[in-house]
């Protein structure tokens, strides 16, 4: 259990949160939400011992041991597995190591690597397979998709679905939190506070608080103004002073509320480039690879308001195709042709390193466009939260998230009629995500992204380039097209599940089961388990549609009979009167037991839809 009572912490004049309070109880597991520079990993630090909080305390049983992922990177086993498998308590179970690592996407070939050969991604991923190894009372995981492809994504998810302790999560994936936690804790405007239920849940809840508090304020700022004008009215009026003084004395204890601070948000569009024609790019027959090809024969073309998504494993060719297709590297062999009137932005990521240093936002921005307008620039700068000053901010220091903005301005100073996204979202906080769901909605040009985001892939792809199965292919349907026609060749065949069983006989036989399906028989399963939900459901959906029918019918009539039997009232119609109550006494009774079936079918459907959910995923397919 943990027990946050009273916290304060402000840099400066700036307070981050004040007065907090919360309690994470047994198995709770928590999303923390909150704009970027609000306070979330600095409360992190504080739960942690890292940081001192100004006021308040947090208290935990004796015994309780928190963890979290280090972020610096300091080894000191020969391999990954050892250096993993030393988070354990019992080092003769090595191969839970085994098991979470190859979740996060390490080959038995990559465990038994030194762990500093690996990029700086795996490295942290080695530090994740650590922390959850240790099995803490409460794990804390700030940001720990930013390292992952999206088949780890997915297992960390199941992983996490089946932690019995407590944990609190920051992510900007929605649908990573969202798939995770049982409650939500939110850092909004200094306060926090803490509910059961998931973010959207919560982003409702504080929309509703801050408009009640906004009408409150008007109506009381309306009050304030009817006893003033009473009060400059009949001041002079000396056979009722003693009102007069009343009402002075009223206006002095009357509260005056400022009007809601106005939060910055991430407000923008792209800049479009004029497209006359159909197809913007035709990829014909490339290649591209290093000591090994990293694609072959890839060929697909992109057409005006195409939405593509690349998906896949790290490492496996991603951005490089991305980089081909922006004309950074040229294919090893095959041909890219563009149209003429294409315009293309391209967001590398790992490009955040080629901003100026000296210049500021502004300059930066402008530097991108045609420099004939400052002021466009500065406008850019204010949709993308530098507003005033701060678009004469150096880019020297800014945060990795601020940066991140910069490189989006400068795209979007540019017309352009096809974006090229390397996962945009790493640095930006939930509300940025959105905005930015919103901006490529509103885009009519094309655009192909690089993301792990299964929120993107479901909001915005509608095809897909995909690299799985040791090669690559293009898809034409969306994300959940593809799971259901293929899934991830990961979750046929990864051996490990997102448990970690209670004892290593338990952990073969797993093992064994899982080894015995193949990557086809797992499809003619899924495929099998499939064509059953929908005869088993769909009759059950049926059901429970025709009884909200009857129930809203039901209703209906019973209201009409309420009128009529108002009318037979004021006539003193007994007969009818009579006839009337008997027929609104069996439509209740009818309402009744319409409400009761629908509940009993609807509990029914619930579960027999949960567990084939249960068995899907339990051979790979959510």
């Amino acid at each position: 259990m943990l027990i946050v009572k009273n916290l304060s912490k402000s840099y400066g004049s700036k307070p981050l949160f004040l007065d907090a309070s919360f309690t994470l109880t047994r198995g709770e597991k928590a999303g923390l939400v909150g704009r970027n520079g609000h306070g979330k990993t600095t409360l992190f630090r504080i739960i942690t011992g890292k940081e001192e909080a100004d006021s308040g305390t947090i208290e935990t049983p004796s015994g309780y041991r928190i963890g979290a992922v280090e972020q610096h990177l300091n080894f000191s086993h020969d391999t990954a597995v050892n250096e993993a498998a030393s988070g354990l308590s019992d080092p003769d179970e090595k191969w839970k190591a085994e098991k979470i690592l190859s979740g996060l996407g390490f080959s038995e070939q990559d465990m038994q690597k030194n762990p500093s050969t690996f990029s700086g991604g795996f490295q942290v991923r080695i530090n994740l397979a650590k922390a959850l190894l240790s099995e803490p009372d409460l794990m804390l995981l700030d940001e720990p998709t930013n390292y992952l492809d999206i088949t780890s994504i997915r297992w960390l998810i199941q992983f996490l679905k089946t932690w019995q302790n407590e944990l609190i999560l920051i992510t900007h994936d929605r649908s990573f939190m969202d798939s995770v936690i049982t409650h939500t804790i939110s850092i909004h405007r200094a306060a926090v506070k803490k509910i059961v239920g998931n973010t959207e849940k919560m982003y409702q809840q504080i929309i509703k608080e801050e408009e009640i508090t906004e009408k409150t304020r008007v109506n009381d700022e309306k009050r304030r103004k009817e006893v003033q004008k009473f009060i400059d009215q009949y001041r002079s009026k000396a056979r009722i002073a003693s009102r007069v003084q009343s009402r002075i004395k009223m206006l002095d204890k009357m509260s005056s509320s400022e009007r809601l601070a106005a939060i910055e948000e991430l407000d923008f569009s792209f800049n479009e480039a004029p497209f006359s024609a159909k197809t913007l790019l035709t990829v014909e027959n490339i290649s591209f690879g290093y000591d090994k090809p990293l694609f072959s024969n890839l060929g697909f073309s992109v057409q005006k308001g195409d939405r593509i998504c690349i998906i896949g494993k790290n490492g496996k060719g991603k951005t490089t195709l991305l980089k081909v297709l922006a004309g950074v590297l040229k294919p090893d062999t095959g041909e890219i042709h563009t149209h003429q009137q294409t315009k293309s932005g391209y967001f590398e990521q790992t490009n955040i390193s080629s901003l100026d240093p000296n210049r500021t936002v502004e300059q930066e921005i402008a530097a991108s466009g045609t420099g004939e307008d400052a002021q466009l620039a500065r406008n850019i700068a204010g949709s993308m939260m530098f507003k005033g000053d701060d678009a004469l901010k150096k880019v020297s220091v800014l945060s990795g998230g601020e940066k991140a903005r910069v490189m989006l301005g400068k795209i979007v100073i540019q017309p352009a009629n096809l974006l090229l996204l390397d996962e945009p979202t790493n640095h930006f906080d939930i509300q940025s995500c959105d905005s930015l769901i919103e901006a490529l909605d509103s885009y009519e040009g094309a655009v192909i992204m690089v993301t792990h985001n299964e929120m993107f892939l479901r909001a915005i792809a509608q095809k897909l380039i995909i690299f799985n199965r040791d090669r690559v292919q293009f898809f034409n349907g969306t994300y959940d097209d593809f799971l259901q026609k293929y899934g991830w060749e990961e979750e046929d065949t990864n051996k490990f599940s997102g448990n970690i069983p209670a004892d290593s006989a338990e952990h073969s036989e797993s093992q064994k089961l899982n080894n015995q399906i193949n990557p086809k028989e797992a499809r003619k399963i899924r495929s099998e388990i499939i064509r059953e939900r929908s005869e088993t459901l769909k009759p059950l959906e049926k059901e429970i549609e025709n009884l909200e029918n009857i129930i809203t019918k039901t209703e209906e009539k019973l209201e009409e009979i309420q009128q009529t039997l108002i009318t037979a009232s004021q006539s003193d119609d007994g007969s009818a009167i009579q006839k009337l109550s008997i027929e609104s006494h069996n439509l209740n009774e009818l309402l009744e037991k319409s409400f009761d079936s629908l509940e009993k079918t609807t509990l029914e459907y619930e579960a027999k839809k949960a567990d084939f959910e249960e068995r899907l995923i339990s051979i790979g397919q959510q």
